[in-house]
């Protein structure tokens, strides 16, 4: 049953009353004449095409009292005098309201006890320019933006396939936020989409106040003490495209840039999209290198600190990493306040404007450089490492796994500071087993394809192949 009245006064005084126009300065109301029928439309200013409603206005001023007898519903209405393509009927206050919000025109007609919505918006945004954290040495250099409807045209130019599917929700009772997710119907895990699916059918939330990251707190379970991430983030229409071949799901959330990729397991951030704009052998390079700093990020501080409880044993090929010239400040401690200052460097970089950019990495610098050994604070050998560990953390795009990694290495130099060798073996089990332990959102191990172990996946993983094709006979 409709939701509007048959008189038009009253559902003029009904919509007003729920956008609240006359308070909104933004809300409009445009009244006009349909042959012998009273209209109305309400729109918000800032979303509409002008020239689109200029030439439907021009054509609606020509209607006569015979063509509106002719139109005795709405959708016939529609079907016969509105000749913008995204046009519907709904019959719903609620979803009216929602269309107008939105940036729809909501149009309402004397004597029809339904709605017209118009979709003619537009929506401001930046031009589709290359993500700052997701830059490339060739290839594309365009990335998605903040407006959705943007976001997905820019996927359908990559894969012109109707296996492509882009299926639309809206979550949150009051935001009502635009929610996108993509797949290929022929290559998709159907589990994985499903569980996907029904968690953003089932979500009961008010607003997503910070869009993807908010979405990913009511998509995820609570992992409180698990700092490894379960979910990827790209901001490259290609790099999405090629994870859609490849049966992965992407979401899309409206005023987000940042597309999210499931599954995700560890082995996953091994790959980055560089590796795909060089030759395989490169591309396998490249690889090669982001997993032995990824590793050497997590252990080697440890094992260096470890190394040094046992000066006396060492074996004099590796001496050279010893520390030369010792101070009051116990080097476990010097390694704590780097990977603070460190930290804090970061955050400070974020507020610095981009003109000064440069100046304060010289600043930066010269204060954990040289500046901090000529001091006493800390030991060159200290700096140096540390500053290996600062830069490795750039060698993969994730920031989430970059702090994972800080974490368990923090824990693991701990844990060696306290109990020596016994300190670091736990350290370093402890955590495999949360690696090992952590699920995807579909209830697969973290660790595939090593864990189930799957050959080709794996292969595929660590080495760059080269794409299938062949020649036409």
């Amino acid at each position: 049953m409709s939701d509007f009245s048959k008189s038009y006064n009253e559902n003029i005084k009904t919509v007003s009353k729920k956008l609240r126009f006359g308070e909104s300065y933004d809300i409009v109301l445009k009244k006009i004449k349909l042959g012998d029928r009273q209209a109305a439309m309400f729109c918000l200013d800032g979303f509409l095409k002008d020239e689109m409603l200029e030439k439907n206005f021009e054509f609606f001023t020509k209607l006569t009292a015979e063509d509106m007898k002719k139109a005795d519903t709405a959708q016939k209405f529609t079907d016969s005098y509105i000749t913008y393509v995204e046009a519907n009927v709904v019959d719903k206050l609620d979803d009216y309201i929602t269309f107008v919000l939105s940036g729809a025109v909501g149009m309402i007609v004397e004597g029809f006890t339904e709605a017209i919505i118009i979709d003619s918006r537009t929506y401001p945004a930046r031009t589709v320019e290359e993500p700052e954290s997701d830059k490339v040495l060739r290839g594309s250099h365009e990335g998605f933006v903040e407006t959705i409807i943007f976001n997905t045209a820019l996927i359908r130019r990559k894969i012109r396939n109707t296996n492509l599917t882009l299926k639309a929700y809206q979550v949150g009772t009051e935001s009502k936020t635009d929610i996108v997710v993509c797949y290929l119907e022929d290559a998709v895990d159907r589990k994985q989409l499903n569980i996907i699916t029904e968690k953003l059918e089932s979500i009961e939330v008010k607003s997503l106040p910070m869009s993807h990251e908010s979405l990913r707190e009511c998509l995820l379970p609570s992992q409180l003490w698990n700092p490894f991430p379960k979910v990827r983030y790209t901001e490259r229409p290609d790099a999405a495209a090629a994870c859609i071949y490849d049966g992965n799901v992407i979401i899309l959330t409206d005023g987000s840039p940042t597309a999210m990729i499931f599954p995700t397991g560890i082995f996953d951030f091994i790959q980055d999209i560089n590796d795909f704009y060089f030759a395989p052998v490169i591309g396998s390079l490249l690889r090669f290198i982001r997993v032995s700093v990824f590793a050497l990020s997590m252990v080697f501080i440890p094992i260096w600190y470890l190394l040094m409880q046992y000066e006396e044993m060492l074996p004099d090929a590796i001496k050279f990493m010893l520390i030369e010239e010792k101070n009051s400040v116990p080097i476990i401690l010097q390694l704590l306040i780097v990977e603070f200052v460190i930290d804090t460097l970061r955050l400070a970089s974020v507020n610095t404007p981009s003109a000064l950019s440069s100046s304060f990495s010289v600043v930066g610098a010269l204060v954990l450089g040289e500046f901090a050994v000529r001091s006493g604070w800390f030991v060159a050998e200290v700096v140096l490492f540390m500053a290996f560990v600062a830069i490795s953390n750039f060698t993969q795009p994730s920031y989430e796994l970059g702090y994972a990694v800080k974490i368990s290495r923090t824990i693991i130099l701990i844990l060696t500071a306290l109990f020596k060798i016994w300190g670091f073996a736990a350290g370093l089990l402890l955590v495999i087993l949360v690696i090992s332990f952590t699920k995807t959102i579909s209830g697969y191990t973290y660790l595939y394809p090593l864990i189930p172990f799957n050959k080709d996946a794996f292969k595929n993983l660590l080495f760059r192949h080269q794409i299938k094709f062949s020649y036409k006979k």
